[in-house]
């Protein structure tokens, strides 16, 4: 096909030097693994064992029994026990604490008389994932108190009001099973993309890209030829990253293999194809990787990766529209944790493919004029 004219012997080519160069590979394989690894375990909302200090000014069983209540709920750790107020306040600005518990002296008389008995709970504000996880848990536990006390006076058995939540897709709300699928998309946006856009600046580095510019290669079945091996070495990185998701992560899928390789094909044609149109802009190597960097941070932020976008303003939410990571974040959520199908998420698919289609046109359209 002559639009395509030349992409065999690229694509011959491409494997030979991406085979023959261990560094490549290197560092498209092996760090990808690291991160995700590393971001696997990092990346953990679920807040447990919290260093907790006490000041316990009643001692009593009943203060006693409180105090076991805030530490079965898994929340707290109690590590030391102050001897004032002022103490527990130096321990939690000191670092040692994130957390302070005082129970006043007149505690458990006031409950045996029927009065509020009132527990202060310091919590350092610093870190506020932490803060809003011992607040939440605090609170709880004074509700339960509070509901165990009054259904004791009243002779009642059952609450008048109960709520049974019933979490779906992520019963045990696992921290893993929502970030590490999150991960696969940013680790291997940094491989691909880097990958492509040393291309074509190792070609004018080389001092061969002149010889493709005389060469009866087509622009199309040169920029083809360039992607298809690391599509290859990409499909086989995700392929492993999925692996290692579900067996060293147990991240249950839920969803098709054959919808989660579609997504991946697409997402990393996309990559790649934005990898090569900074390989004809750049001038020199390090020039590629600083304006490959201007995606990798706005990526994790702006993709819903860690944070929702739902919440984002507006600006921040329409430039990660504008980022594959979005779409293939969303894809991957959807049929690893909820079973989705691709009829489901026909909408990301097709996003998906119009950036990969316009990204690739775009490179083969402004080579010849960008390239010299």
């Amino acid at each position: 096909m002559k639009l395509f004219r030349g992409f065999n012997a690229i694509l011959y080519k491409e494997f030979i030097v991406v085979l023959r160069d261990p560094m490549t590979l290197f560092f498209m394989l092996f760090p990808p693994l690291i991160e995700m690894i590393a971001f696997g375990y990092a990346l953990d909302n679920d807040v447990k064992h919290m260093a907790t200090y006490v000041f316990d000014e009643d001692r009593t069983a009943e203060s006693r029994l409180l105090i076991d209540q805030f530490v079965n709920t898994q929340t707290f750790r109690v590590v030391g026990e102050a001897q004032s107020a002022e103490g527990l306040a130096d321990a939690i600005r000191q670092g040692k604490a994130y957390v302070g518990i005082q129970i006043p002296p007149d505690f458990t008389r006031n409950l045996r008389v029927g009065h509020s008995a009132q527990v202060q709970v310091l919590i350092n504000g610093s870190s506020s994932t932490i803060a809003s996880s011992a607040l939440n848990t605090s609170i709880s536990v004074g509700l339960r108190q509070s509901l165990l006390g009054l259904l004791g006076q009243s002779g009642r058995r059952d609450l008048p009001v109960e709520i049974r939540p019933q979490v779906l897709y992520n019963p045990d709300m696992r921290s893993p099973n929502f970030f590490v699928p999150g991960v696969i998309g940013v680790v291997l946006q940094i491989a691909t993309t880097f990958a492509t856009a040393m291309s074509i600046v190792r070609e004018r580095e080389r001092g061969t890209i002149e010889q493709l510019l005389v060469s009866p290669v087509s622009r199309w079945g040169l920029m083809l030829g360039k992607i298809t091996p690391y599509l290859c070495i990409g499909l086989i990185m995700a392929a492993g990253l999925f692996a290692i998701m579900r067996w060293l992560f147990e991240v249950p899928i839920a969803g098709s293999a054959w919808a989660l390789a579609l997504s991946s094909f697409l997402y990393i044609f996309s990559l790649l194809s934005l990898g090569l149109l900074v390989s004809t802009a750049a001038e020199n190597q390090m020039q590629a990787l600083q304006m490959t960097m201007i995606f990798i941070m706005p990526s994790v932020f702006f993709s819903g990766f860690i944070f929702p976008r739902e919440t984002m303003p507006w600006i921040f939410y329409a430039i990660g529209a504008l980022l594959p990571t979005t779409y293939f974040i969303e894809l991957l959520r959807g049929i690893i944790l909820r079973g989705a199908t691709l009829a489901d998420f026909w909408r990301e698919l097709v996003i998906l493919t119009g950036m990969g289609v316009a990204l690739f046109g775009i490179c083969a359209a402004r080579f010849r004029s960008r390239i010299r």
